[in-house]
């Protein structure tokens, strides 16, 4: 029985390690955009999935300033140019505005899914003469990913083993959804290729018929013009 209990243990310990690698929050994207261009992000997202993002553009060597004011914290973000801003719109797959934000500096948004699909995030920095280069960092989280566990550890205040459980539950649930969906659209795709099918069959039955009806034609013609020449 203790060696048994030693094994649940230690596969319980290693389910956990996993857990803590696999959905450990994911490193931020860092992109560079040219003034006056534009560069879109997208993300498949399940109806009902919940979505969080945030952006910021990275301060440039050398560059931006930070307000001198006596309440200002010492973690307030530098002051950067007009040309290092950035816009942003979020879109749902059917074109639905989600957020917008024109020449910021930094930001965040956050939306429950109402459309399955993708999703597109557009970034895009004013023209600029002369042209500059903006730097920004975006992190897009969606689905099990976009909840913060350690603030439900903080908050339930939990032991880390539950917490691992927990993540383990919502990890089985969103690939339980996931598969439903799957296949969801796998009928889709059945149904669609039924219909190809049968529509493809009726073409080729109508062809088929349009080919004889006009051979018949021919035969036709040709025997009036023999008995018209007298040839037959």
């Amino acid at each position: 029985m203790a060696a048994r209990s030693l094994h649940h243990l230690l596969l319980l310990l290693f389910l956990a390690g996993f857990l803590s690698l696999s959905l450990s929050p994911a490193a931020a994207l860092r992109f560079d955009l040219q003034s006056g261009h534009t560069k879109c992000i997208s993300d498949d997202i399940k109806v009902g999935a919940m979505a969080v993002g945030k952006y910021h553009v990275v301060v440039p060597e050398g560059g931006g300033s930070t307000s001198s004011s006596s309440s200002s914290s010492s973690s307030a973000q530098p002051l950067l140019p007009e040309s290092h801003r950035v816009s942003l719109r979020v879109t749902s797959p059917y074109g639905n505005s989600l957020h917008y934000s024109e020449n910021v500096q930094s930001g965040n948004f956050a939306f429950t899914a109402s459309e399955a699909g993708d999703y597109l995030a557009c970034f895009w920095a004013p023209d600029h003469r002369p042209t500059a280069t903006v730097g920004f960092e975006f992190d897009w989280r969606s689905g099990v990913s976009s909840r913060d566990w350690t603030n439900v550890a903080k908050k339930g205040q939990v032991d880390m083993m539950e917490v691992e459980l927990k993540k383990l539950e919502d990890t089985i649930n969103s690939i339980h959804e996931e598969m439903f969906y799957l296949r969801a659209r796998e009928e889709e795709m059945q149904e669609l290729n039924r219909r190809t099918n049968s529509r493809m069959a009726w073409l080729g039955f109508f062809s088929l018929a349009i080919c004889l009806s006009v051979a018949g034609l021919q035969l036709w013609h040709l025997k009036n013009f023999f008995e018209r020449k007298k040839l037959l």
